[in-house]
């Protein structure tokens, strides 16, 4: 191997060019049989290094957001959604609002796959680039608690800004206390108009002063959110664990009836026939 390649390689490593340290000399060999110019070269070097950094970066910024794994638009059955929520989620798949701050607001009764939308879309965000922080709003209000009694509120905050998308699961399960509304509504302050926030929830508007406690603070948070907002209302989406359980509920009996069937088809071809003068 010669001093030229040993020395190139290790230029180009020690400035973090892995993938063209990798490749230049493959390429090389094959541009020479292509016939391709110095600039075709060079510009299939850098191709190749820019694809690796952004698919080295989207790994990153998946396992940094703690999405569900086996929570994407591959697992997500579009076609239980009525059409009027399939358009809103196909224009929402676009990325678009992330880059005008647009918040999303999900409601819909438990079952209803509102958790599963809105990991769905994270995933989607990630793969054009943008960073996502998936938590349920119980277990990140914990943290931000932790943080200001520790005087470090003003830190953490910030490190949630890094997040093009914050995405708060199941807003309406917990019964906050006055500290946890107060975190949660200095977070969606701080984020007001700067930053996307996507938030599932199975309480209506009317309902959100089970969460804030104060009317006046609940309208206030309200109008923070949906002032630039997407609401998708799946409040008329049914259950699909209820669906399963009619559908594995109907297997059962189905089988259990031709089970029945069956014996007693079996017991009647067994039973004994009588001539008309009693002799079998």
């Amino acid at each position: 191997m010669s001093s030229r390649y040993t020395e190139l390689n290790s230029q180009l490593r020690s400035l973090k060019l892995s993938t063209m340290a990798e490749s230049f000399s493959d390429i090389a060999l094959k541009a020479v049989r292509s016939g391709l110019s110095h600039e075709a070269y060079l510009h299939e070097l850098v191709r190749l290094e820019c694809e690796a950094r952004e698919q080295r970066r989207r790994a990153r910024l998946l396992q940094e957001s703690g999405l569900p794994r086996e929570k994407s638009f591959r697992t997500l059955q579009l076609g239980a959604f009525p059409p009027l929520i399939r358009q809103q989620i196909e224009r929402l798949r676009s990325g678009a609002f992330v880059q005008q701050a647009v918040n999303v607001v999900v409601v819909g009764k438990p079952g209803a796959g509102k958790s599963h939308l809105l990991a769905s879309l994270g995933h989607a965000l990630i793969e054009q680039g943008y960073g996502v922080l998936w938590r349920s709003t119980a277990q990140l209000m914990q943290r931000l608690l932790a943080a200001k009694r520790d005087l470090r509120l003003p830190q953490e905050l910030a490190k949630l800004d890094r997040y093009a998308c914050l995405i708060l699961d199941d807003i309406g399960y917990v019964q906050h206390d006055q500290d946890e509304m107060e975190i949660l509504f200095t977070l969606l302050s701080e984020r007001y108009e700067r930053k996307t926030v996507m938030i599932s929830t199975n309480l209506v508007f009317s309902e959100w002063t089970r969460i804030f406690k104060s009317p006046m603070t609940t309208m206030a948070a309200i109008d923070r959110i949906v002032h630039h907002c997407v609401i998708v209302d799946m409040m008329a989406v049914e259950s699909y664990r209820a669906k399963e359980a009619t559908i594995t509920n109907q297997q059962a009996t189905s089988i259990r009836l031709d089970a029945e069937a069956q014996t007693t088809m079996n017991g009647q071809e067994a039973s004994p026939v009588t001539s008309e003068n009693g002799v079998q």
